[in-house]
């Protein structure tokens, strides 16, 4: 496993300008795994074993933007597709996250609404915004499980309001900055960003981009300015104004017709029962479901597509028990709208089924990486550090899925009353402790007990971190 992580992180080497920053960013990085408290900065540096040394270089690494960022991610993108089946194509997911802070004085940070929040109330939380793509690996072609790895993340804040007594030109540039910050514009830059770094190689130029998205990316900013070979799937109202495609008469003068008669909106389509529901089978909470669907394509949405032929998908609610003996409850139906009419509808529901892998992704940043509680503030700080938070997380679900058998090795230390199942896939936390076991393993060996030990940290080398056991056990309970 430490191996494994060790090869990846050697692929970030051009993101450095120096071999020693990247061997120092290589331990925060281990650091990020190891450390068992808050993980602050100092957290960082105390997992690793060298809180008693000068750790101003520590800090600006990060403070003076002493590594790319785009090109650390682009490396963990270049993995990414590698683990592909040549002719699959890249699915992605992209959302947006809010990162509390405390701070007044944090930059990048404002008054946002809090997703978490009751639908009776809009609460408000203080905090950054950031935009995430993650790349599905798909266990098996078909029907089947993805785990979602982070190969973009980007730091989005909302420009400053100028006051009252603000001149117009400043109001302008406000206007301005406000349109190029909005995440859906920001969402789209990036689409763009990943699929240039894509057609950089060939195999990466053969491959289709498929961006699955939820309803607050599916308008027209995104719609309307997609990449070439880059299909987006997302949520869509139920009462979306859709149109059937012109007819081909052209007769006449003036401009050709872009929209036909009206079609029915996607709840119609729903409740239309002179069409019959179909069956697409799909992986999803653990088992092989059965999804009823009903479809309408090629329409073109005007609020939103434009000229873009559409293809509508309306997903009949599962129908559950909460127990054996309670009554059967339903969800609510879904409605998917993709600009790919020809991609089969199987493949379709399975991809966006994957899209909830992001939201996993968040989970674990923020509760096992503590991707926000870096005590930064300076502009260049606050949005580099969650991106290495992220590459680091990227890079130990990478060195989890290349290796392959460690479901055996994890239930070796599970507990006896714990439910053992091989089929299980390995969660993050799981994965964060083989990575603990492999590297602290070498502190408990019995030549260890010696004190000829080499505590040296200027070694370049991962065996700086084999006697970091007791710093970071005692930083977690300091």
């Amino acid at each position: 496993m430490t191996d494994l992580f060790n090869r990846l992180w050697d692929r970030t080497r051009g993101a450095f300008a120096q071999q020693r920053t990247h061997e120092r960013a290589r331990r925060l990085a281990i650091g990020s795994l190891l450390c068992l408290g808050r993980h602050t900065l100092t957290g960082l540096i105390g997992a690793g074993g060298c809180q008693f040394l000068d750790w101003s270089a520590d800090y600006r690494l990060f403070e003076r933007e002493r590594f790319d960022a785009d090109v650390m991610m682009q490396s963990i993108q270049r993995a990414v597709v590698e683990r592909l089946p040549a002719t699959d194509p890249v699915v992605t997911f992209m959302d947006d996250t809010l990162l509390r802070k405390r701070g007044r004085k944090v930059a990048g940070t404002s008054w946002r609404r809090d997703p978490l929040g009751p639908a009776f109330c809009n609460n408000f939380i203080w905090g950054q915004r950031f935009l995430q793509i993650s790349a599905a690996l798909p266990e098996r072609p078909g029907a089947s499980r993805a785990r979602a790895i982070p190969i973009d993340v980007q730091h989005c804040p909302s420009p400053r309001k100028p006051s009252r007594r603000a001149s117009e030109e400043d109001w302008k540039e406000y206007r301005r900055a406000q349109k190029e910050s909005h995440i859906t514009q920001r969402g789209v830059e990036r689409l763009h960003a990943l699929r240039r770094e894509l057609d950089r190689s060939a195999e990466g130029r053969r491959r289709r981009l498929v961006a699955c998205v939820d309803g607050s990316y599916t308008n027209r900013t995104v719609l309307k300015s997609l990449p070439l070979r880059t299909t987006v799937i997302g949520r869509v109202r139920k009462d979306a104004k859709l149109y059937k495609l012109p007819s081909n008469d052209s007769s006449g003068r003036g401009r050709k017709r872009c929209y036909g008669e009206r079609a029915a909106t996607p709840e119609a389509l729903r409740q239309d029962g002179s069409i019959p529901w179909q069956t697409a089978s799909a992986a999803a909470a653990g088992k092989v479901h059965s999804f009823q669907y009903k479809t309408m394509s090629p329409v073109r949405w005007r609020n939103a597509g434009g000229e873009c032929d559409l293809r509508i998908i309306a997903i009949r609610p599962l129908a559950y028990r909460l127990s054996r003996q309670s009554r059967l409850l339903y969800r609510n139906p879904v409605y998917l709208v993709c600009t790919d009419p020809d991609l089969p509808v199987e493949q379709l529901i399975q991809y966006y089924i994957w899209r909830w892998e992001i939201e996993i992704n968040f989970r674990d940043e923020k509760t096992l990486l503590g991707m926000e509680q870096a005590q930064v503030r300076t502009p260049q700080a606050v949005a580099s550090v969650p991106v290495f938070v992220a590459a680091a997380y990227a890079m130990l679900l990478l060195a989890g899925e290349e290796l392959q058998g460690c479901s055996p090795m994890i239930q070796a230390f599970t507990p006896k009353w714990r439910t053992a199942s091989h089929e299980q896939r390995p969660s993050t936390a799981q994965l964060i402790s083989l990575f603990r076991q492999q590297l602290w393993g070498l502190a408990i060996q019995p030549d260890n007990f010696s004190r000829f030990v080499n505590d040296d940290p200027s070694l370049p080398t991962v065996q700086n971190f084999k006697n970091s056991l007791h710093h970071a056990i005692l930083f977690a309970h300091g």
